[in-house]
């Protein structure tokens, strides 16, 4: 059974040495659990595993029956002598009753207080030793953490090893932010580009952030109706962009400045214009001044220089 079992090990640890080994990208096992490469070294071990745990199975019901002839056995032996037959207390049966220092029932009148209440005997029954030890041992671990977090300062406290996780992740997240640096975006001199990578880059960002006050479409809900012509803090590319960026804290719009990065605040307002005239069915009645496409920046028209 030995060999068996090693066998089947270094079986695996062949084969999954092997699967690293392959250049080409193999599959989750689940997706196609019947062309992975692992699949035949699984059924092995889960055969073996059945095996083993039938054998187990089958070993507990044959020392069962084992310690049943042999009480049987002792049983008609005692007959033949005259004797009472009592029936040996197993190691396991000992070690429980010693853990637990428990008296048996035979044994309680050696424990029995003169008092009882209708009939109801009172037993001097003591703790269990187990008890009596995890209790002790509370006390020794007490001792010990005073010890090294409180008089030594060997190992930190909780609020220390906080502090220290929290420094390390702020000094891994100045690394990530230094390696992808946020691109440079001047509002002042902001042009609408009719990019679509932007656009739907923007439309992602406003479908997660600016959907649930505007609707996905821009028809508008809490939030006023982006598609028509009428705005309530302008409607050019550069106005949408602070808007987005500085947030109206009046009517409940947050400053997403401190949130969006520059170039999804851009993209964001790039969907913004993008959307301007798809009139979406149920949109928001008009807010704000009426802003003609004349008056404002003709976007098209610089994007297309």
């Amino acid at each position: 059974m030995k060999r068996i079992f090693w066998s089947v090990i270094g079986l695996t640890l062949t084969i999954s040495a092997h699967a690293e080994e392959v250049a080409s990208p193999v599959k989750a096992f689940w997706n196609d659990p019947l062309s992975d490469p692992m699949f035949p070294v699984y059924v092995v071990l889960s055969f073996v595993f059945v095996v083993m745990l039938l054998v187990l199975t089958v070993a507990i019901y044959m020392v069962q029956i084992v310690n049943l002839f042999v009480t049987q056995a002792e049983e008609a032996k005692a007959r033949a002598e005259g004797k009472r037959y009592v029936k040996e207390q197993s190691l396991w049966n000992r070690l429980w009753q010693r853990l637990n220092a428990s008296v048996p029932v035979e044994r309680e009148t050696d424990i029995e207080l003169d008092h009882n209440f209708d009939g109801i005997r009172e037993l001097d029954n003591h703790l269990p030793p187990w008890w009596k030890w995890l209790f002790y041992g509370t006390i020794g671990w007490a001792a010990v953490y005073l010890v090294v977090y409180h008089v030594s300062a060997s190992l930190p406290l909780s609020e220390q090893e906080y502090s220290r996780e929290v420094a390390v992740a702020r000094e891994a997240s100045e690394k990530y932010k230094a390696s992808q640096p946020a691109e440079s975006i001047d509002e002042n001199t902001l042009v609408f580009n009719n990019d679509q990578a932007l656009i739907e880059k923007g439309k992602q960002v406003f479908t997660n952030n600016c959907a649930s006050c505007h609707k996905e479409n821009g028809a508008g809900g809490i939030g006023p109706n982006l598609t028509d012509d009428y705005w309530l803090h302008g409607g050019d590319i550069k106005n949408i962009y602070g808007t987005i960026k500085n947030g109206v804290t009046e009517k409940g719009m947050i400053a997403w400045g401190g949130v969006l990065k520059p170039e999804e605040i851009r993209n964001a307002a790039f969907f913004v214009m993008s959307i301007h005239g798809s009139n979406p069915p149920g949109a928001k009645a008009p807010q704000g001044e009426l802003i003609k496409a004349d008056n404002k920046v003709d976007s098209l028209k610089q994007a297309s220089l």
